[in-house]
């Protein structure tokens, strides 16, 4: 155990979680958001903070990444602390989701933690300042970060009544990805279908109607790459129809994959009231998102980049999804229980498991553990 990995587990994580983790989670953005703005604060704890890893820099669509380890969205939801997750050694940031409409989320609590189960329980409901509002955020970051850290901005439908209708679902994702298209600070657009929270539920997860939503979204001629956020608790015939579908349109990635719903297959290692609401992260998510990741590797081969998230908590939890064809990997939950050294830690870690089998850049260890079979 590291010192920075004690100091966070034995002084700062016993304050942050004396706190409700709604209380603890808008200290966290506010203080962070506050340091990035302090010239020259992210640019030195970076330097102080991240080593770089040759091995795991890599070019891909235009953009330098010096980790495939980034921040999932659900954390930095209205593009806060962009600079500060660079500084911890993040590869890359996912902002979000953002709603073309700004909307102030479901009742409180949002958020339940189950630290020995290694998950939180989400019930946000896609709150957020809107997109106009956070492209304007990110747009006012410093100009070496736009142009060196890449951000992925995941659009989500605005959540009420109205937009649960397809018609104007549709429009109001449109007007999203419209915005984010125009925008230099938005360097990947990643359409978000599988919000477990939000009014009239997940309402493109199905073969249909998410034909209809990338229609539209094709007539934006979106020239960024273009990703789908895909459930966790779908069959996968269920998500292979889905992915049929998208290979049809213009979309470069998938995301893998979002909160669990499914609480009766899930090894609690401590009580979860009936009453708590919402989806679940970490480690119930872990073999599911992997799993699918994976059979999305045998089936479609290279046609899409794919995105690994749920339960990354260490090298070996990240390694597994690369090896089975995630490109990049996602970490949320494990951030909030383990602490900011975890990042490091994990990229540090890739390093020795790469070395461990005989692979000198991590490009050559994405899907190693992937047999190409026919769709």
């Amino acid at each position: 155990m590291t010192l920075r990995s004690v100091t966070y587990k034995r002084l700062i994580k016993p304050v942050l979680f004396h706190f409700s983790p709604d209380k603890a989670h808008a200290f966290t953005i506010r203080t962070l958001s506050i340091a990035g703005r302090i010239p020259g604060f992210a640019r030195t704890t970076r330097r102080v903070s991240v080593r770089r890893h040759p091995e795991l820099e890599f070019e891909w669509s235009g953009m330098h990444f010096s980790s495939p380890v980034g921040l999932g969205a659900g954390l930095d939801k209205n593009g806060q602390i962009v600079n500060m997750m660079r500084s911890l050694g993040f590869g890359f940031t996912e902002v979000g989701s953002v709603t073309a409409e700004a909307f102030k989320g479901n009742a409180r609590p949002w958020f339940y933690r189950l630290p020995q189960t290694q998950s939180l329980v989400v019930h946000v409901g896609l709150a957020n300042h809107g997109i106009r509002r956070i492209i304007q955020r990110l747009e006012a970051l410093p100009r070496t970060v736009q142009k060196k850290y890449p951000t992925i901005l995941s659009v989500a439908r605005t959540n009420s009544q109205h937009t649960a209708e397809t018609k104007q679902g549709i429009a109001d994702y449109v007007h999203s990805v419209a915005i984010a298209q125009q925008s230099a600070a938005v360097q990947m657009i990643e359409i978000n279908i599988s919000c477990p929270n939000a009014f009239g539920g997940e309402t493109f997860t199905t073969p249909q109607l998410l034909d209809q939503l990338l229609i539209a979204i094709d007539e934006v001629s979106v020239t960024k790459p273009l990703l789908i956020k895909m459930p966790a608790d779908l069959t996968w015939p269920q998500t292979k129809a889905l992915l049929t579908v998208a290979s049809t349109h213009a979309v470069t990635g998938i995301t893998f994959a979002n909160l669990t719903k499914n609480r009766e297959v899930i090894d609690f290692k401590e009580p979860l009231p009936k009453e708590v609401q919402g989806g679940l992260s970490g480690v119930p998510t872990r073999e599911l998102s992997t799993n699918l990741l994976h059979k999305t590797a045998q089936a479609y081969g290279d046609r899409f980049v794919l995105i690994g998230l749920g339960g990354v908590f260490s090298a070996k939890d990240a390694y597994d999804k690369i090896t089975r064809g995630a490109q990049f990997v996602e970490l949320v939950t494990s951030l909030i229980i383990e602490g900011p050294q975890v990042v490091e830690e994990i990229n540090a870690g890739l390093v020795d498991l790469l070395h461990r089998d005989g692979f000198t850049h991590i490009s050559e260890a994405i899907g190693s553990k992937v047999t190409k079979t026919s769709r």
